[in-house]
């Protein structure tokens, strides 16, 4: 039976591609359908040109679709992606001015903090839209979310459309096993471990080879050896003070704690300094970017003219979806969902990351337990923000908006709650034309 996957936001040809390329690699999607859906037509063109040559170099006999309207071609999907960016990079540039004009610097600002809230506002509605179209017009698909803010979206979509499975995924967690397997030259399929919490704040709560505890080594080499620590500064701080590895960036997990970027001091200390691709430089983001931009058309012709690597990339979509609608060879992975019964000390209903089984009978978290102590308050804090900012988003309640604002680290550490309240005030104004929830009171 051929199978059908939609991609939604596909002219993020970089990711798109990749996935195209790990999907094709199952016998079982040889010969499906991939349809490519996203808004900027020439985005979207220049997806389906990178995707068809995988499918030449490959010799897949795989079929591909592409269109500016999801409708055409969900009826009949068996799993849907999502990889959006429900704006313009000109908006998500302004959130982080605006930031920085009232004295908050961030990173990235897509996950959390001010600017990662009002990015959530903003894209949650595009979400519940594309997922009430999932409900008629291909309910059993799988979807999996690779869209930012992670947690919100994910918390928010799984509690308004239930019957749909969803869950959320990100790099993090693989990212990391590589790193340590780099660090400590082991294998990387011989490292085995439990990681939980939420997403880009999940810490690696077990680290063994052979049953054989590899914290000890890690911590040994990584404040041994100046070239490891200088590659990751604020997680190795992380690190030596709570014992744990988290697994997102520097950069990131800068902008989610208060110790990092609240003077010009600090900023030098821990987010300008060492070689990891994210420091935490302020509005690091925005220069990647336009980078990006700027060079997108060069690195499209090179990759269609010089020999395509066809091998099997790590991240988890394909091979979710060879467990529940191809050979289905059970997977395990580390995915978005609802704590119901997962974790204890974290919120009940709250999006944690757990490991997750998925197969043909779909997709089963597995418990863990509790967070140790020693890094919960700052899990916990987030925690509880995302479910202020998604009930305010269910509410249309600027002023839940503002309260999880004000507990936000980075904001807190920065501004009193006056400018706090300066800084949602100019967030809303500026984010109003895409704030259909707040209509009423915004």
């Amino acid at each position: 039976m051929s199978r059908k996957f939609v991609f939604i936001g596909a002219g993020s040809y970089n990711f798109s591609r990749s996935l195209a390329r790990d999907i094709l690699t199952f016998p079982a999607f040889a010969d499906c359908t991939l349809a490519l859906v996203d808004i900027d037509p020439a985005g979207l063109e220049n997806a389906r040109r990178a995707i068809q040559r995988i499918i030449d170099e490959g010799g897949y006999p795989a079929k591909l679709v592409a269109t500016t309207d999801r409708t055409e071609v969900l009826p009949g999907a068996d799993g849907v992606v999502s990889m959006l960016m429900a704006q313009p990079l000109s908006v998500f540039r302004r959130d982080l001015e605006i930031c920085l004009e009232h004295g908050v610097s961030v990173n990235v600002g897509d996950t959390r903090n001010v600017a990662g809230i009002f990015r959530f506002l903003r894209t949650v509605p595009v979400m519940l839209d594309i997922l009430s179209d999932i409900r008629r017009l291909c309910p059993g698909a799988v979807f999996l979310n690779y869209t930012n803010p992670m947690a919100m979206l994910c918390r928010a979509m799984q509690e308004a459309a239930p019957e749909i499975v969803t869950t959320g995924l990100c790099h993090s967690v693989q990212g990391g096993i590589a790193k340590f397997a780099k660090i400590l030259d082991v294998p990387e399929d011989e490292i085995s471990y439990l990681c939980a919490g939420i997403n880009h704040m999940a810490y690696y709560l077990k680290l063994e080879r052979n049953g054989q505890d590899l914290y000890p080594e890690l911590r040994r080499r990584t404040f041994s050896d100046p070239e490891i620590y200088e590659a990751d500064i604020v997680r190795n701080e992380v690190f030596r003070a709570f014992g744990y590895y988290v697994t997102e960036s520097s950069g990131h997990f800068s902008e989610y704690a208060p110790w990092f970027r609240k003077r010009p001091d600090t900023l030098e200390k821990y987010c300008y300094r060492g070689t990891s691709w994210n420091t935490g430089r302020t509005n690091f983001t925005i220069e990647v970017r336009e980078e990006r931009a700027r060079t997108y058309e060069k690195d499209l012709e090179k990759f269609l003219t010089e020999p395509v690597d066809l091998r099997r990339g790590n991240e988890y979509a394909s091979r979710i979806f060879n467990a529940m609608v191809g050979d289905g060879a059970m997977y395990k992975f580390n995915g978005n969902v609802r704590n119901f019964g997962l974790i204890d000390n974290l919120p009940w209903g709250a999006c944690v990351e757990v490991p997750v089984l998925a197969s043909r009978d779909g997709l089963q978290p597995m418990r863990v337990g509790r967070i140790p102590d020693a890094v919960l308050p700052l899990m916990s804090l987030s925690s509880q923000l995302e479910e202020m900012a998604v009930r305010a988003s269910f509410e249309g309640d600027p002023e839940l908006v503002y309260q999880a604002a004000c507990y936000d680290p980075i904001t807190a550490a920065a501004l009193d709650l006056g400018e706090i309240r300066a800084l949602v005030d100019d967030l809303f104004a500026f984010s109003r034309p895409w704030l259909p929830q707040f209509n009423k009171r915004v």
